[in-house]
């Protein structure tokens, strides 16, 4: 929970979205495991979680006792990412790429450190090694997060990576900071990144960045499919070339003028 000082805040709703956040990173979530990972009592726990479920925003497994998120607050997001015309400008491309590749098509955002899926299109193998729409990722081990990362300016890139925990996901994870940086160097000489199973095992992807109208990297569109089925011949190069095109056209729909 961050150290707020400002004197209007109230100190319940501040409570409460720590919750909410809590349950985001790692729920679902007892009342008890609420209570030690924010060193809250569990009554004002209890208290707070209970008013958030009575509003919609978390619910309670009734076996598990232990609570979520609800998909309310996804609603309330994507209602949010509509607004900025993005899912709009994407959907197509999302369309078009699914239709001649076959492979999953994936479009996410920046939040904070990590990029959130907020929209696919599932691929037709029968073999799928995939990412649930909401799920938020470490920008460090994803096609999508590299792509945005390596085209950030260097105050915001480097506010990013020192927030990074390195931690090994699957056997290709960047594990230190120099390695990333040679990773995200590549990226954006190339104009796209590759994550070669850095999150999960036996998934690889290629990421581009979609540009707003001021040319900051907002959101980023990919493809991935398990590595057992990568061909260099066949996907080293078409798929690098149709997802830089795709992100490019997404960027000029976004008013992104380069």
């Amino acid at each position: 929970m961050k150290n707020i000082k400002n004197v209007n805040t109230v100190k319940s709703i501040i409570k409460a979205f720590a919750i909410i956040e809590a349950l985001d990173e790692a729920g679902p979530l007892s009342i008890g495991e609420l209570s030690k990972m924010l060193a809250m009592d569990k009554a004002t726990v209890h208290r707070l979680i209970n008013t958030v479920k009575d509003i919609g925003y978390v619910t309670q497994n009734l076996e598990t006792k232990k609570y979520s998120n609800s998909i309310k607050l996804f609603e309330i997001g994507r209602n949010v990412i509509a607004k900025t015309g993005l899912f709009e400008a994407a959907r197509p491309y999302i369309e078009l790429l699914s239709a001649e590749t076959g492979e999953s098509i994936n479009l996410g955002i920046v939040r904070d450190n990590k990029i959130v899926y907020v929209d696919k299109k599932e691929g037709k193998s029968a073999i799928k090694v995939s990412i649930k729409i909401g799920t938020s990722i470490p920008m460090h081990c994803t096609g999508m997060g590299k792509a945005v990362l390596s085209h950030m300016n260097e105050t915001e890139r480097e506010n990013i990576i020192n927030q990074i925990e390195y931690r090994k996901y699957a056997k290709n994870t960047s594990l230190d900071k120099g390695t990333l940086l040679r990773r995200l160097d590549k990226s954006h000489e190339l104009g796209y990144s590759i994550d070669d199973e850095e999150y999960i095992d036996d998934l690889i992807s290629f990421g581009a960045p979609i540009f707003n109208y001021k040319g900051d990297p907002i959101a980023a569109i990919s493809i991935s499919f398990p590595k057992s089925r990568y061909d260099e011949a066949d996907h080293g190069v078409a798929y690098p070339a149709l997802i830089k095109d795709a992100a490019a056209n997404i960027s000029k729909q976004m008013g992104y003028i380069k």
